[in-house]
């Protein structure tokens, strides 16, 4: 289930309010980040971080810790400097806005956020939306508000046409993913609102249970992905085996793959190394709207695989979406390191990145 939904429920259990801290927006050249959460409890605990700690992380305990004192949620806007600007991924100074909010154990058990947590916990996603003020402490205008994959909503922003503008941009995070800030105009004062993906992280189908697997599905999971593990033999294919895996599943690979249900986050590995497994997999992974495809194997062996792909009837310009052979070059020997290899190029790829270093050799 969704870490935050899990904080929520300790919340609850705990009886003792929390501040959530979340980062809602970036300012300046970078992938986005929005989403990060950080949580202080009333013991004084931090769990999580809004960038990756430092001097911005700081500031941000100081306002939880007087967000829990006071009881006021604030929006907190902290300018970045060239360091701590490249420490979140952008190229050059910017900002950042944190909204910081004090969670009661009433709240966090309310029957929405209960109604939310069931949802994906039955591997459904949502998107919460929450208003966002100027900064300073925030202004309670209404709301949250839930947009349910499967069509419901769950409270309200005030009125049924926000409600109908904030749906359509929840449907969209939906289907591209990532969390986001977006303005809406439908009331009588346009305002920003926060667009919060809950849900299952994005998926990683691995087809083929060898070492390789079992390494991936480790630092898939780590990485917050979605791990299913897929394997035509179920003496290889066990939960034993795959801890860390969401799923693993035992039949024809390929038909398994077409049945997952594979949007452009996910990624299609095949480490079987089975010619047999290898053609039927990767065309029904190229049937699919995943954005990696990637299969294991020597540049020889891979461009064998691609001429009985073309046998098959697919195009070469179609054939261009595999990566053959899987992974970044770092020199990567050990199953542990090709893992390392092949999910830095899922990462590459999703983010438009080329994988160069970015830095020269140290002095």
């Amino acid at each position: 289930m969704d870490d935050r939904l899990e904080r929520l429920e300790e919340i609850r259990r705990s009886g003792e309010p929390a501040a959530l801290a979340t980062l809602v927006a970036t300012r300046g050249t970078s992938p986005r980040k929005e989403g990060a959460s950080m949580w202080v409890d009333a013991n004084g605990r931090i769990i999580g971080s809004v960038t990756i700690g430092g001097c911005v992380d700081a500031e941000v305990i100081r306002a939880a810790e007087g967000v829990l004192r006071d009881g006021t949620d604030r929006l907190l806007t902290v300018d970045l400097g060239d360091e701590d600007a490249h420490a979140l991924g952008l190229t050059c100074a910017g900002a950042i806005d944190v909204l910081v909010q004090r969670i009661e154990p009433q709240a966090a058990g309310s029957d929405m956020i209960r109604e939310l947590r069931e949802h994906v916990r039955a591997g459904g996603r949502a998107v919460q939306v929450t208003k966002l003020p100027s900064e300073g402490p925030v202004d309670v205008m209404g709301g949250p508000f839930v947009v349910l994959d499967d069509g419901r909503f769950l409270g309200t922003l005030g009125s049924p046409a926000l409600d109908a503008e904030a749906a359509g941009h929840a449907a969209r995070r939906l289907q591209q993913g990532g969390s986001r800030t977006e303005r809406l105009a439908s009331g009588e004062q346009p305002f920003d609102a926060f667009f919060e993906v809950f849900g299952p992280g994005p998926l990683l189908t691995i087809v083929g249970a060898g070492t390789i697997a079992e390494m991936l599905s480790h630092v898939g999971k780590l990485l917050g992905m979605h791990v299913v593990v897929v394997d035509g033999r179920a003496r290889f294919a066990t939960q034993e085996r795959f801890p860390d895996a969401d799923e693993v599943r035992v039949g024809v690979p390929s038909e398994i793959v077409a049945d997952l249900g594979h949007g452009p986050d996910a990624a299609i590995v095949v480490v079987a190394h089975d010619y047999k497994f290898d053609v039927p997999v990767l065309v029904a992974a190229l049937a699919t709207d995943a954005g990696y495809i990637g299969m294991l194997g020597s540049r020889r062996r891979g461009g064998g695989i691609l001429d009985m792909l073309e046998a098959e009837g697919v195009s070469r310009e179609t054939m261009t979406r595999i990566h053959t052979p899987i992974g970044l070059d770092i020199g990567a020997q050990s199953a542990a390191e090709i893992a390392i290899a092949i999910v830095a190029e899922i990462i590459a790829k999703r983010s438009g990145r080329t994988g160069a270093s970015m830095g020269g050799a140290a002095p």
